[in-house]
């Protein structure tokens, strides 16, 4: 009995530090993250409360909604991972089979020419026994064939069932609203940028950039107009990129960016130019002819091999990016450089 009176007590605890109504919704995402049954909601609660942002009911919703999401696109990766290994191993066995069955037709056509020829030459009765095994040995001969265009018929369907993995490993991988590669793809590529870095003795960077007051604007304009505004700005970050400059949308109004091959200084200046394009824009929400007002990101950057693994180098970046917000939004800072801004920005 003490233990579940202090799980109630947790749960309870959960709920009254983040104002949170007793809901069915509420009690089981409390229970969850509490329990240890949502370690990775519990994370990005325990991040958004670091931040000082407040754990509402509506956000709550929609981190759990893309919690699921992602862990559905993560199972679809994988059973298209073993699909796709399971495909291969029975190309290359049907391949295998072709080639021997194709053999074996050679093979067969010229044991059907020597009995031809042999029966010409034996008395009758020996040239019927040659007539039948001639004959058999051509059936055979056709049977085979047959089995060999089935093979390449079969071959033909692996390589269309190939092609439609590929496609679902992409959509596994990319973020629906912005096409940009979502936080699973993200974290992929930092693990193979920090790899290739290091093999290559390449610096990396790594940023995140959080849309500023983004809740203003959805409670202003509405969801459909915010998402209208990620878009844009998932527009100007992708134009930065290049091969060895990935953006991705990690989450929400939040994107992440790697920069291989320019040092600290460039890779700033470099998403400092796409800030500044975004921030001297004026945009207008075509629904209903309203202006947004400025729209603006903060960004925190850092060096990737600056850190003992990727971690702490996304950790540095992200306390840059809450010291930006902090200090007054609408500026990248470098990690490292706390709290002071590289450059006012009005």
């Amino acid at each position: 009995m003490p233990a579940k009176r202090r799980l109630l007590a947790q749960v309870a605890d959960f709920l009254i530090d983040h104002g949170l109504e007793i809901l069915p919704f509420t009690l089981s995402v409390a229970y969850d993250c509490v329990t240890g049954g949502s370690p990775q909601l519990a994370q990005r609660i325990l991040e958004r409360t670091e931040k000082g942002l407040p754990v509402t009911l509506k956000w709550l919703e929609e981190a759990h909604s893309a919690q699921a999401r992602d862990a559905t696109a993560e199972a679809m990766a994988k059973l298209v991972g073993q699909l796709e290994d399971s495909l291969s191993d029975f190309g290359r066995t049907m391949a295998g089979a072709r080639d021997a069955n194709g053999t074996y037709s050679v093979a067969l056509e010229g044991h059907v020419a020597d009995l031809q020829n042999a029966g010409q030459d034996m008395n009758l009765t020996g040239g019927d026994l040659i007539d039948r095994l001639t004959g058999l040995t051509r059936h055979m001969l056709n049977h085979t064939r047959t089995v060999e265009s089935e093979l390449v018929a079969s071959e033909a369907q692996i390589r269309s069932l190939q092609t439609g993995l590929d496609e679902a490993r992409l959509l596994a991988n990319q973020d629906h609203l912005t096409g940009l590669p979502n936080r699973r793809a993200f974290d992929e590529l930092f693990e193979r940028e920090l790899r290739e870095a290091k093999l290559g003795d390449e610096t990396l960077c790594v940023a995140f950039c959080d849309i500023d007051h983004f809740k203003r604007i959805n409670d202003t304009h509405g969801h459909p107009a915010g998402d209208r505004v990620i878009r844009y700005v998932a527009e100007t970050l992708g134009r930065i990129a290049d091969a060895k400059c990935h953006v991705a949308r990690h989450g929400g109004e939040e994107f992440a960016v790697l920069l291989r091959g320019i040092n600290l200084g460039d890779a700033w200046a470099r998403l400092d130019a796409a800030r500044e394009e975004i921030a001297q824009k004026r945009l207008v929400n075509r629904a209903n002819d309203r202006p947004f007002g400025r729209i603006t990101f903060s960004g925190g950057i850092a060096d990737a091999l600056a850190y003992r693994n990727a971690s702490a180098a996304l950790k540095a970046a992200d306390d840059a990016l809450f010291a930006a917000k902090d200090s007054g939004r609408n500026r990248i800072l470098i990690a490292g450089n706390l709290p002071q801004p590289l450059r006012e920005v009005a």
